[in-house]
């Protein structure tokens, strides 16, 4: 791994550190937890994945390709799944400032 993209990790780790850390919502909820009696740890793991794009020298931006019209309708024709959020999964969420849909 070349060193540029270990610095740009590192900086990634440190904002999204920063972020967690600065979060009103994150710290009134550890406080609450240390008021009812609890030491409190928080131990996040973040799965980042790295492909290189292929530059082409007119323009940087990748291209995007279509999926095939039979994997597009295999697709749309597969059920959804349905995922049952708890009220901690939406307050975790939340602190994290990602939206959901509540279909």
């Amino acid at each position: 791994m070349d060193e540029r993209l270990k610095a740009l990790m590192q900086e990634l780790g440190n904002a999204i550190n920063e972020t967690l850390s600065e979060s009103e919502q994150i710290a009134a909820a550890i406080g609450e937890i240390r008021r009812a009696g609890y030491d409190v740890f928080l131990i996040l793991e973040a799965t980042i994945g790295f492909n290189r794009r292929e530059q082409n020298h007119e323009d940087a931006t990748p291209a995007r390709s279509e999926p095939s019209s039979e994997r597009r309708r295999a697709r749309d024709s597969e059920p959804r799944a349905k995922i049952k959020w708890t009220s901690q999964d939406q307050k975790f969420l939340r602190a994290l400032k990602i939206a959901i849909d509540e279909d």
